[in-house]
């Protein structure tokens, strides 16, 4: 039965036939994801058109102290290579605290009361960016906050479903289709406020909105799942690893510099390329200006614009029997992004004689990064998890986030060659950094094939093959969607 309302779901009576409280947590990560991307869009231009000018950071709470402890490990920075390292620790640990949090979630607190005080600490957060002086408290806030919120919204997800239910799949997209709506909405919006009321306006909107978040989840707490806090004296024994099992995990630790390849490039996009826009795009439209920001809302759109023809892409390769296993889509992934930053170098063979690029050469970076994306992240997630053993599944996983955090912290630290570097030779950096990548998988893919195929039980010899992203995740038992940018 599949009609308007349901009772047999793990959260309680259905709505239009997912459980009830898919509603509450899919809105709950909308408004996070409207928060998040807010900051995101406007972050580097806030840091470098006032934060970090003489006026305003003198000012800052403990950041001489701060500055200190960056410029200890990479020298003096400019203001402008000062904002892009603070971005990209900033994302890097956005990535990293989730791992923190599931902890959190899972043995301390449950996932509720972690996701609530995620959601508490991330509005603080927001709204400590109103002022100059609490801008660091607010970077910690934010951090702290999304480490609690971020695993532990998504794994609820999972539990709304009984064993074997087939609406599963359905449910996680649309819970990611949120994702990138808030990914849409939200630079659009905080853009058009930044540039006609000033950051700080946009910043609250940020706030409220996250302020919404909790309050739309704890208005569907009652629909969730309970909680179930696995305690250390509770805790099952695991089996050991074996010599296999072993190997595989030293093969996925070697590819974190690989992912981490990818990363630094996308991480750019969102860090010093608002810069490049704000330099080098024509923005001015029949005498209205753009927001800068705008650009950063096609990633959330472009995603679900570019999923139809990829699929049907690799559907047609598979009927001919050519489409790429998923080692080779990482690898191709890699290249058609580093095509995405070659275009941006080449910017200045269209630049008129202002020296400013055309706003549709932009938007056909977002368009090629974008097909970069749908070949590699959802790809590269579900190799790494599937191949990673049971045991430690999890774990793995959560160490497979450590790539985008070494990616945006060595991202952060390249961003400062923008200001001494032409752009040309700036972009053609990270081109040629992702397409190294995309090489060291193609030159050991075959190798790479041999030691992470599955055996001596881990899980089932098919997984390797090709299949389209968005299906079931055997080894995490939730799927893998190419949808979510972030």
């Amino acid at each position: 039965m599949t009609g308007l309302v349901r009772s047999d779901s793990v959260g309680g009576r259905d709505l239009f036939g997912q459980p009830r409280g898919l509603a509450y947590l899919a809105g709950t990560e909308l408004w996070d994801r409207i928060s998040f991307h807010g900051m995101q869009a406007l972050l580097v231009l806030y840091m470098v058109g006032e934060l970090l000018l003489p006026g305003h950071v003198e000012k800052i709470a403990g950041f001489a102290a701060f500055r200190g402890g960056i410029e200890a490990v990479t020298g003096p920075l400019s203001v402008q290579a000062l904002a892009s390292q603070i971005f990209g620790l900033y994302i890097g640990l956005v990535y990293f605290m989730p791992v923190v949090g599931g902890v959190i979630g899972d043995r301390v607190l449950g996932r509720r009361r972690t996701v609530a005080l995620g959601a508490v600490l991330m509005t603080a957060g927001h709204f400590c960016m109103a002022f100059d002086a609490s801008f660091l408290a607010a970077m910690a806030l934010l951090v702290a906050g999304a480490g609690c919120l971020r695993g532990n919204l998504v794994s609820q997800v999972g539990d709304l479903y009984g064993p074997g239910d087939s609406r599963r799949d359905a449910g996680f997209q649309l819970y990611f289709t949120g994702i990138n709506l808030g990914a849409f909405i939200a630079p659009i919006v905080c853009g058009l406020l930044g540039q006609a009321y000033g950051w700080h306006i946009a910043f609250g909107f940020a706030g409220i909105g996250m302020l919404i978040g909790l309050v739309v989840f704890l208005a569907g707490v009652r629909h969730l799942p309970p909680d179930r806090v696995r305690t250390v004296a509770g805790a099952t024994v695991r089996e050991p690893l074996a010599p296999a099992d072993r190997r595989v995990i030293g093969v996925l630790l070697l590819l974190l510099p690989v992912l981490a390849a990818y990363w630094i490039a996308q991480s750019q996009v969102w860090n010093v390329y608002n810069l490049w826009v704000r330099d080098h795009v024509v923005l001015v439209i029949a005498g209205w200006t753009m927001p800068i920001p705008w650009l950063q809302a096609i990633d959330g759109l472009a995603p679900v614009v570019l999923l139809a023809p990829t699929l049907a892409l690799w559907k047609w390769q598979r009927d001919r029997g050519a489409e790429p296993d998923d080692v080779a889509k990482m690898a191709i992934g890699c290249l058609i992004f580093a095509a995405g930053t070659a275009w941006l170098a080449a910017a200045p063979l269209v630049s008129g004689p202002d020296g400013r690029a055309p706003l549709l050469w932009a938007i056909g970076f977002h368009l090629l990064s974008n097909e970069g994306w749908l070949f590699f992240v959802p790809i590269a997630l579900a190799v790494w998890s599937r191949a990673a053993p049971r045991q430690v599944n999890g774990t793995m996983v959560g160490v497979y986030y450590l790539s985008t955090f070494l990616g945006s912290t060595i991202s952060g630290r390249i961003g400062g060659l923008y200001e001494v570097w032409s752009p040309t030779r700036f972009w053609l950096l990270h081109a040629g950094i992702v397409a190294g990548g995309g090489v060291i998988l193609w030159v050991f893919g075959d190798r790479l094939r041999r030691e992470l195929a599955p055996g001596d039980g881990r899980t089932d010899p098919a997984s390797l093959s090709p299949r389209p992203p968005g299906r079931m995740n055997a080894a995490l038992g939730d799927p893998v969607s190419p949808l979510p940018r972030s």
